[in-house]
């Protein structure tokens, strides 16, 4: 029986992340609004979900194995390295689930398992 690898995870999202974020979300929001919501995450305590749970809210594909930034994330996982919590944005409007930063590494863990719970800072 293959050993299940265990997931290691930063305390809090590393600064850096929040700046992925608000670049992201000023192509989905108007800049204000955007940095309203960057603010919010900030503020915001950390949260724990599935990583199919958040796929599924999310309604975008998983990457595919051939995606460099997905393979760095696996590496990190098997290296043992931590990982930034996600950082999600509720879309009320349209009942989905914005994954504001940390895409590629929800998709590297639900490689492994898509039952691991992921920390997270959602709004």
């Amino acid at each position: 029986m293959e050993k299940k690898i265990k997931i290691m995870w930063l305390n809090q999202p590393e600064d850096h992340d929040y700046a992925a974020a608000m670049s992201y979300l000023s192509l989905l929001y108007e800049e204000k609004t955007a940095e309203k919501k960057v603010n919010k995450l900030k503020q915001a305590k950390i949260s724990k979900f599935k990583s199919k749970d958040i796929f599924r809210a999310s309604g975008l594909s998983l990457l595919g194995i051939s995606n460099s930034h997905l393979k760095d994330d696996q590496k990190k996982i098997r290296a043992g390295q931590k990982l930034s919590p996600l950082l999600l944005v509720r879309d009320t409007p349209t009942a989905k689930l914005i994954i504001a930063d940390g895409y590629h590494r929800m998709c590297a863990v639900y490689s492994y398992d898509e039952d691991a719970v992921i920390p997270c800072k959602i709004v």
